[in-house]
């Protein structure tokens, strides 16, 4: 069994129930994990477990011999298709670029060029005897770009 062969088989109704894929991995075991991703809202666990039935009417497990996942893409991974990046635009996300550097910012921007983020550090401002505030725009081409994640504050 092959990714592109599951594409097929069962992208459409991952469409259909108002998802998109994120990642499908196939071991040389025959293990698989479809990761998806829901285009409004969060990926409930009966969601999970109704696409996994679906699978289970395209391929038949006795003669495939393959295990199956289904899971969401977890808060705390970074994006990976593009639809990920276009769905947090104006939320906070964790930045993290070659070369080391790591900002919260939001995500004003996304396409297969690069992000745009938004962020607020304090800079000595001339005229000024404190620190203040300053508000930066940039942009990031995505070779730039290590992983960008969902931030998650704790109040």
């Amino acid at each position: 069994m092959n990714v592109s062969d599951i594409i097929d088989a069962i992208g459409g109704e991952i469409v259909a129930r108002g998802f998109f894929l994120v990642d499908v991995s196939v071991s040389k075991d025959n293990d698989i994990i479809l990761t998806i991703e829901s285009e409004e809202g969060i990926v409930e666990l009966d969601d999970c477990v109704s696409l996994s039935r679906f699978f289970e009417t395209k391929f038949d497990r006795e003669a495939e011999d393959y295990s199956l996942t289904v899971s969401s893409a977890g808060l705390d991974q970074p994006f990976k298709v593009l639809k990920q990046f276009q769905k947090a635009v104006g939320t906070k996300v964790e930045v993290s670029l070659k070369g080391g550097r790591k900002m919260v910012a939001e995500l004003v921007a996304a396409d297969e060029a690069g992000i745009t983020v938004r962020y607020a550090v304090r800079e000595a401002v001339e005229g000024k005897k404190k620190k203040e505030l300053v508000e930066h725009t940039e942009t990031y081409p995505m070779d730039q770009v290590n992983a960008v994640r969902p931030y998650i504050e704790f109040n």
